[in-house]
């Protein structure tokens, strides 16, 4: 029997005895900004963000070792005191054994329920937990079921510690901090309002109300309250054993004050008697406001049982149409795991790449690369706004081509670096274009290069090298020109300046300086001599791609030229023999960051797009045979590969150092997508990476071989042990890009053998021991780690849609064109996907009735609601932007025949 078990299409599912598995929790948020976890017995925490935790912030360890807890006790009368949630020192001891409570999880797109079931107390709980739609609070449903063939009287209490404070707090002046809370009590709860917030902006007077508010299901209030932590655990007391519970001691009325203590959200309720069979139900509201008002309004909302369950429905509702992607293919199991993959994305754009138990690094809030990359899911589920986002995002870029690193709380929002630490990652440039690309192919709306956008301005200049002394808050953090005024480019010539300066900051092996890091940001020790060869690659594809969307945006626009700022002019430049001269390209972009360190001229120069084409093509070219001639590494065995990365002694990474070798992915992924790798060297990377890197029990592709060294001239990957993180671990995100990558490039067993190792792995349980999703990466034995908020989910599912079934935008125009092997057709030849294309939503059908496999089938025809004939050349359906506009904005079915390519085809 499966460890996880799915209940409908819309990827609910549930598991038994979730709590005997470590590590596992869930998340639940909402548009509003609260951010929880929860764990099988109710632990995790709740925030807004860094500075406002309801519940005390935990990092992955505290789920084990943490008592404080979302508790809920019923005192059975002549029986003793039974936890609903698992959090009693009685059941800890009884874990494992037979006397060990049943229980059974549930949950879906934003909630989580558990049911526990006690023989001894002959009582069966649900708890349901979920974030409303309308309300920045978490709602803590309690249904209790007397499952005695007598009478049984219990006494309802809720027990939940409040925090009530910054994140800093928990260890930085813990005691002092609770010295500024100020508790009371009122009909319905406990609310804490601190004096002060003590955190990273200072001392600060406080506004947030923190509260825990109850009633139960018929609406009434409680009887009683438990405010104070001291007070209710007891001298010698535990949240597992609390004195209160022990003895039964009664709580304090409504109308209350206290100050100065550690607030407990402490909530007793009328005692009742309970005939067999029958049920009750007790609501509790976990939030967070700076208007009381708000409190009051959340309770009338919630007032009843039917509005609960009212406002669970909604939320359930809510999320499944954001996740408009539905999948099927020969392995239904799967196929509720790309469900899952396709919400990874809106909980990235929630939580950012923080606040989730795994996730305790950062303050929150998301860096330069998730802005980009997670609009690439946003593009295929959701692509209304994103126009404005992506437009937005650009507001992000300095003159001298770096960007901003602290992402502001609003769109298009930045801010200095905090405490002014200077810091550039080479392969931020790379980003931007791949997104604007996908939209501009999804859309057809290549007018968006023409958008002016400002450039962000601050005190760093000369891509982090040095700082403008002549800068201050006055000046604001728009670029300016010398009359004053901010400067306005195009989006377009943002693009240009992102890739075009990075092609001159390059090392002594004329490969882009490493800087920071790259994409991979463990390799953040090679600021002087590294150099990123990877993603050297990557800026070469970013050129050629760049040229060919010049020539429609000629074609399409049919103009000849582009304006541009008379500064970046210089950066065209098509002399091979400035190429060949790492010293003299260093020179002409130091000159250009001296020109525009503060201000810039604000004048503009017209440049014919053929030159810009020429020059960019030129570049491409020379980057990418500069790589295949002085980077192509081989060991005894004939295997080969592309070094990736240059460390900070000047050296080339990889290849066979004393007879172990040295193999990392990155490298090889940017130069198969990039199109620099020529069709025999991607047959030789994927010999390589199948005997070096691939190990199928824990995941697939392992981001690097071991180097049996610590390596800081490199990275502090190296010091991590191997297996583990970016050292050697089964990395998804780079994973799933090398399937994408080999897709492109018409590899497509190697690139599902990548994508369908991560799934397989995923999916078993006993292995990954996660709930449904991908991880940021397996560990050495195929655990999942870091589970929901990774970047590799965006790219999973772009991926399957994109090359897998082949659904895609070209230029506005819709495209199908299928790589779908025969074991992914169920078994009666079928396979298909449901998705939104230009406003439209579309279930595409493939059948493919003679089961054959990708590479000996074709498309004999494709058809729209069985009238519109597709119009079928290259061996792809096409469907025009203007024929999809002329479609309603119903359901519309595409079925696509798949038949046998014959032998004169194949010549």
């Amino acid at each position: 029997m499966k460890a996880i078990r799915f209940l409908n299409e819309c990827g609910d599912f549930t598991m038994e005895q979730p709590e005997n598995y470590s590590y596992l929790y869930f998340p639940i948020a909402g548009e509003n900004k609260i951010k929880s976890s929860i764990t099988p017995n109710l632990g995790g925490d709740s925030k807004i963000d860094q500075n406002t935790f309801l519940l005390e912030p935990v990092s992955v360890e505290n789920l084990h070792n943490n008592r404080s807890s979302r508790n809920f006790w019923c005192m059975v009368e002549g029986v003793g005191n039974w936890s609903v949630t698992g959090q009693s020192a009685e059941e800890e001891y009884k874990k494992f054994t037979k006397e060990q409570d049943k229980s059974r999880l549930f949950a879906g797109f934003m909630w989580h329920r558990i049911e526990r079931i006690s023989s001894k107390y002959q009582l069966e709980a649900k708890v349901t937990s979920f974030v409303p739609l309308d309300y920045n609070l978490e709602v803590m449903q309690v249904e209790i079921c007397n499952k005695s063939e007598e009478k049984q009287t219990i006494t309802p209490i809720a027990a939940i510690p409040i925090y009530g404070r910054s994140a800093d707090n928990i260890r930085d002046h813990r005691h002092v901090t609770s010295l500024l809370h100020r508790i009371s009590t009122n009909k319905s709860g406990v609310l804490v309002k601190p004096t002060l917030s003590f955190d990273e902006r200072g001392h600060q007077q406080n506004k947030m109300i923190y509260y825990v508010c109850g009633v139960t299901g018929e609406g009434e209030n409680p009887t009683s309250f438990y405010p104070i932590v001291d007070d209710y655990l007891g001298e010698g007391g535990s949240f597992t054993n609390p004195l209160a519970i022990r003895e039964d001691i009664e709580g304090i009325a409504a109308e209350e004050s206290f100050e100065g203590k550690e607030a407990l959200g402490g909530i007793r309720f009328q005692k009742i008697t309970l005939e067999p069979k029958q049920k009750v139900s007790y609501t509790i509201l976990i939030g967070a406001t700076t208007d009381s008002k708000k409190i009051e309004q959340a309770m009338l909302s919630f007032q009843t049982k039917e509005k609960v369950e009212d406002a669970l429905q909604k939320v359930k509702e809510y999320y499944q149409e954001k996740v408009n992607v539905k999948y099927h293919t020969s392995d239904e199991n799967y196929d509720h795991y790309l469900r899952w993959i396709s919400f990874q994305p809106i909980l990235r754009r929630m939580y950012g790449c923080s606040f989730l138990p795994y996730h305790d690094y950062g303050k929150g809030g998301r860096g330069w690369r998730d802005l980009w990359q997670d609009c690439l899911a946003l593009l295929i589920m959701n692509p209304s706004g994103v126009r404005d986002m992506i437009v937005s995002n650009f507001g992000g870029v300095r003159m001298d081509g770096t960007n901003a690193t602290i992402i502001g709380n609003k769109q298009g929002e930045f801010v200095a670096d905090r405490n002014n630490i200077t810091r550039v990652w080479m392969d931020h440039g790379f980003w931007p274009f791949l997104t604007t690309k996908l939209y501009i192919d999804q859309t057809g709306d290549i007018e968006i290069l023409n958008e002016k956008v400002p450039y962000f301005k601050d005190k760093q200049i000369l891509r982090g090298t040095s700082q403008d002394e002549i800068w201050d808050d006055s000046y604001g953090m728009k670029q300016k020109c010398l009359d004053g005024s901010i400067y306005y480019g195009s989006v377009l010539e943002h693009l240009l300046l992102q890739n075009l300066t990075a092609f001159y900051e390059v090392g002594e092996h004329n490969h882009i300086r490493m800087r920071g890091a790259d994409w991979n940001d463990a390799l953040d020790m090679a600021e002087q001599k590294g150099e990123s060869v990877a993603f050297t690659c990557a800026y070469a594809g970013n050129f050629k791609d760049l040229a060919n969307y010049l020539r429609e945006y000629k074609k399409m626009l049919k103009v000849d030229t582009i304006v541009l700022s008379k500064e970046i002019v210089m950066l065209l430049n098509c002399s091979k023999e400035l190429y060949e001269n790492p010293i003299e390209k260093q020179k002409l972009l130091q000159v250009y960051g001296q020109i525009c360190k503060h201000t810039i001229s604000g004048s503009l120069v017209n440049i014919a797009i053929k030159e810009i084409i020429d020059d960019l093509e030129s570049k491409a070219n020379w980057m990418m045979e500069h790589i295949k001639t002085s980077e192509w590494v081989e060991d005894s065995l004939g295997h080969g590969w592309f070094n990736g990365y240059y460390d900070n002694h000047g050296r080339q990474v990889e290849g066979v150092f004393d007879k172990n070798v040295r193999m990392m992915l990155t490298g090889q992924v940017f130069a198969i997508m990039s199109g620099t790798a020529q069709k025999e060297q991607i047959k030789a990377i994927c010999k390589s990476a199948d005997t070096y890197l691939y190990q199928k029990d824990i995941g697939g592709y392992r981001l690097n071989t071991n180097f049996y060294e610590e390596k800081f001239d490199l990275g502090r990957m190296f010091g991590f042990a191997y297996g583990e993180k970016e050292n050697g671990a089964v990395f998804s995100h780079m994973t799933v890009m090398y399937a994408n990558a080999l897709y492109k490039q018409g590899f497509v067993k190697e690139g599902f053998q990548a994508l369908q190792s991560l799934a397989d792995t995923a999916m078993d349980f006993n292995t990954s021991k996660m709930y449904p999703g991908i991880p940021e990466y397996f560990n050495d034995v195929g655990r999942g780690m870091y589970p929901y908020l990774t970047g590799a989910a965006s790219w999973y599912m772009l991926t399957m849609i994109t090359q897998v079934f082949g659904v895609r935008g070209e230029m506005g125009d819709l495209i199908i064109e299928p790589k779908l092997l025969k074991e992914q057709f169920d078994q009666e030849g079928i396979a298909s996907i449901s998705l939104t294309f230009s406003e439209r939503q579309f279930e595409i059908s493939f059948y493919n009735p003679m089961h054959l496999t990708y590479g000996s089938y074709r498309i004999e025809r494709a058809v729209c609601n069985e009238t519109i004939l597709f119009d079928n050349s290259n061996g792809k359906a096409c469907l025009s932007k203007k024929e999809l506009q002329k479609l309603g904005t119903s359901l519309h079915k595409i079925d696509v025949f798949l038949t046998k390519i014959s032998k004169a085809e194949c010549k």
